[in-house]
């Protein structure tokens, strides 16, 4: 299913408010500290018994410098000596969690992102391969999809063929903007060049998938200037392009008070900033995936979602979404059955917490039944944009238009509005409404009419 787009901006303006990503339901803004590490552990012993296959992620906190604008979980420092300690810990969280795994459950997708992970040197990432291969069965050779984040001022040529001798061929590129004055603004210099030189490394080393990273909405942004940003980009013609809304979030994130408020665009720059971006894209052949993501026609994305077979979990779109999720690392998420857990997210508390030999695991949530049902309806209508209410009743056992009747008469305003085709068999979204997909899910989140909005980035 190729995902044309309309651009409406009545409807985006009707529409537009913020509210929850879902790359898990429900989201983490639910977890809560009656999850512990034994909740963890058991979890892990019924992924064994069953058998399920792997996807690990690990979380490299370290940055040298700050960016202005990130919201991520992050250390700021320019003492690589600390890294020694925390690849202790990461250690320690591998042996305590493989155990209760077996070495028949295959780690099909592994991803490591940051902070920054070529902050690591390069002993330092072979020593981290070597023990994730000590305690996990990986892939042999290059069936297994493994990627890593990289800042290309943290890498060279020389990285990149280490991170493909190590086994990773997928690599995710952070450029954010490619003007100065906006590079200035949110603290990241960083020359065109540097990013073209190993995106041309990536593709002579035979990686298998090159994304880059873009945000919209930074500060001294105009329309102009980004659409130049993402004709520059689409030089290099990565397999995928992630486009990002800035959420301009400084009483929850500190560094983004750096960020001068009054130079950051106003709605209606950022609403073209995006409307030439989608046209840009689709115009160089790029299929829209969804939530802020585009891919190549024969990206495994775009095919995945061609057949029908996308998923969504804390990684984002993938095609690994039937295996069990372990995140390692401060702040890590893990999704293993019903059960959903992060790490604390205080370095130095996750350090104590393994040196004494005890998981690091500080809130969670086991999902309900009815988390169950609704998390499938999200999934498929932000993967596939489309429902088939006689699917979802077989499989959950329930009446479709009954269990969501408060729902119904919102979906009907949106089919009215031209949004979605709604009929008694199930609901096709529009080309007008895939921009707008979270909306939609939003209306089958229980959980949306307690939570503060000011938690999440507007949809659009």
């Amino acid at each position: 299913m190729t995902a044309a787009l309309a651009w409406d901006a009545d409807l985006i303006a009707r529409y537009d408010r913020a509210g929850p990503r879902y790359t898990s339901y429900p989201t983490a803004v639910q977890f809560h500290d009656g999850i512990g590490p034994f909740d963890l552990l058991g979890a892990l012993r019924l992924s064994r018994q069953a058998g399920r296959p792997l996807s690990l992620y690990l979380h490299v906190p370290f940055c040298a410098n700050i960016c202005y604008y990130c919201a991520c979980n992050k250390v700021i420092t320019k003492d690589r000596s600390r890294s020694a300690a925390y690849l202790d810990a990461l250690r320690q969280e591998m042996i305590l969690t493989s155990r209760h795994l077996d070495g028949g459950q295959r780690v099909e997708q592994l991803h490591l992102g940051g902070g920054t992970p070529t902050f690591l040197n390069p002993m330092q990432l072979r020593e981290l391969m070597a023990d994730l291969r000590r305690h996990f069965t990986l892939a042999d050779g290059d069936r297994g999809d493994y990627s890593i984040e990289i800042d290309p001022r943290e890498a060279d040529w020389s990285t990149m063929g280490l991170l493909r001798e190590l086994g990773f061929n997928r690599v995710s590129f952070g450029v954010q903007d490619l003007d100065l004055q906006v590079q200035l603004a949110i603290n990241r210099l960083q020359p065109f060049d540097d990013t073209r030189t190993l995106v041309e490394a990536a593709r002579a080393l035979d990686y298998r998938s090159i994304n880059l990273d873009l945000i919209y909405g930074l500060p001294r942004q105009t329309p102009a200037s980004f659409a130049h940003t993402v004709e520059r980009v689409l030089e290099l013609q990565p397999h995928r392009l992630s486009v990002f809304n800035y959420a301009h979030l400084p009483q929850r994130f500190p560094p983004q008070r750096r960020i001068e408020a009054s130079e950051l665009p106003d709605p209606a720059a950022k609403l073209e900033m995006l409307q030439r971006t989608v046209e840009q894209l689709l115009a160089a052949g790029y299929r829209y995936i969804g939530m802020d993501h585009f891919a190549l026609p024969d990206d495994d994305l775009a095919i995945a979602q061609e057949d029908g077979t996308l998923q969504r979990n804390f990684q984002g779109y993938t095609t690994h979404g039937h295996c069990d999720l372990l995140g390692l690392g401060v702040s890590a998420i893990s999704q293993v059955g019903e059960v959903l857990c992060q790490n604390t997210p205080d370095l130095a508390r996750y350090q104590e917490r393994l040196g004494q030999s005890e998981l690091a695991v500080a809130r969670g949530l086991r999902r309900s039944r009815d988390d169950r049902i609704r998390g499938a309806v999200i999934a498929q209508l932000i993967c596939h944009f489309q429902l088939d209410f006689a699917a979802i009743e077989r499989s959950c056992e329930l009446d479709f238009r009954q269990y969501f009747a408060d729902a119904w008469p919102h979906l009907e305003a949106m089919a009215a509005d031209g949004l979605i085709r709604l009929d008694a068999r199930g609901l096709q979204v529009l080309a007008p409404g895939r921009l707008l997909i979270r909306a939609l899910c939003m209306l089958f989140d229980r959980y949306l009419p307690g939570d503060d909005n000011q938690r999440f980035s507007r949809v659009i």
